[in-house]
């Protein structure tokens, strides 16, 4: 059986144009594209998509699938819930249009193969396990009453994120445990957060030394680091021992920004949860002194993202959305849209962050043998991003050949 897509006008992001093609998928990807209207025969779907804008689905590339609440600190809460609350995010997402996200921090190989073997549906998942803190980091939930010699720590939320690891072999160990559960890649805390209670945004996190053996480690496996990283200073120090992709950046500056397209690091701005946490962060208990870090990077972030499209740097899409504030995701692309036109967003959500996830041309993109990850929207995105962010615009949503939503 076939699902065959006619007389559309599908959106190439190698070009950022439309053309008017017709698509053929069978099984979980693409195996035609041609000018000329398909005819279907005995048992294929076809949908005819004329006056409709196609383009590819959607990735999301800093999520944390677990998160069950806006505060990190909140203690343990039980795995089944977290599960639970998982898969409520993951599947929510996809209704969204986002059929790929990258976890970075939270997601194991559980979650991925219960998406994978459709026990849960939801959007497809990347994931790099825990990411490392070091004690006092920006992943370092622990209450500051806990000394190491007296008991155990208090044991938090941020616990199912994060790890902590200290030293040359505790960072190798952290590393090496991660990519054993097939973790696509390594997320490391490098630098002060919001959310974590006990630094600053300006602190710089990880010795040279730790950090060149994560990159060993990395390379090891051939695949990357992820960083968390806020400030100019800690984001060279990421750039200096190999961190490929810089989450968030919002402290970025021009220096810092030559130096990112130089060394080919991506940026991956998450706008929305800063913006969503000023606005409703103290309704779901956001510690006070967390929203007083908010001021200078909730401002200075759509900043960044100017300072990196004028030096060229390849920057993604992401919203590193907490708990219930998981329902501003599609957000992300309105704030976007005051700084740049919605075609700079699209690529940045499909072509740029496929790249981020060494899967070009088999995510990201509308083309032969790429995975049949499409949306069919009613109105032209180009125009007008609420042909995104409005849902009863998004008329079908198609994530491996098969069909989530369909209101044609």
């Amino acid at each position: 059986m076939r699902t065959i897509i006619n007389n559309g006008q599908v959106l190439n992001v190698h070009t950022s144009r439309y053309e008017k093609k017709n698509i053929v998928i069978e099984s979980d990807k693409i195996t035609g594209l041609t000018d000329s209207p398909v005819t279907g025969k005995k048992g294929d779907i076809v949908i005819d998509a004329a006056g409709k804008y196609i383009i590819p689905g959607l990735i999301d590339a800093h999520v944390h699938v677990t998160s069950a609440t806006v505060d990190l600190a909140t203690p343990q809460l039980p795995i089944t819930y977290i599960t639970c609350c998982a898969a409520k995010n993951l599947s929510e997402a996809l209704q969204r249009g986002f059929t790929t996200m990258r976890d970075v921090g939270g997601a194991d190989f559980g979650l991925a193969m219960a998406v994978n073997n459709g026990i849960i549906r939801g959007s497809r998942l990347f994931y790099c396990g825990r990411a490392l803190s070091q004690t006092g980091g920006h992943g370092d939930f622990r209450a500051m009453t806990y000394d190491g010699e007296y008991g155990a720590p208090m044991q938090s939320s941020a616990t199912s994120i994060g790890q902590i690891a200290d030293g040359i072999t505790e960072v190798r160990r952290a590393c090496r445990s991660e990519l054993r559960k097939n973790a696509s890649f390594i997320k490391i805390m490098a630098a002060g957060g919001v959310a974590s209670p006990d630094d600053r945004l300006t602190d710089t996190q990880y010795s040279g030394e730790e950090l060149a053996a994560i990159y060993e480690e990395a390379q090891a496996k051939s695949t990357y680091i992820a960083a968390h990283v806020l400030s100019s200073k800690a984001i060279r120090i990421c750039l200096k021992y190999g961190v490929r992709s810089i989450e968030h950046g919002n402290l970025l500056d021009e220096e810092t920004a030559a130096l990112m397209k130089e060394k080919g690091a991506y940026l991956i701005p998450t706008i929305i949860t800063y913006d969503a946490l000023a606005r409703r962060g103290a309704d779901y208990q956001f510690p006070e002194e967390s929203i007083k870090k908010l001021g200078s990077v909730r401002v200075q972030a759509l900043e960044a993202v100017k300072i990196a499209r004028r030096h060229g740097v390849k920057i993604g899409f992401g919203t590193d959305l907490l708990g219930p504030l998981w329902e501003e995701q599609i957000n992300e692309f309105k704030l976007r849209s005051g700084i740049e036109k919605p075609i700079d967003t699209i690529i940045s959500a499909t072509k740029i962050n496929a790249e981020v996830l060494n899967q070009s041309g088999s995510l990201g993109e509308i083309s032969v043998q790429a995975f049949a990850d499409i949306l069919i929207l009613g109105k032209d995105p180009l125009s007008d991003i609420s042909a995104i962010t409005d849902s009863r615009n998004i008329q079908v949503i198609m994530k491996a050949g098969t069909i989530y939503k369909n209101t044609l």
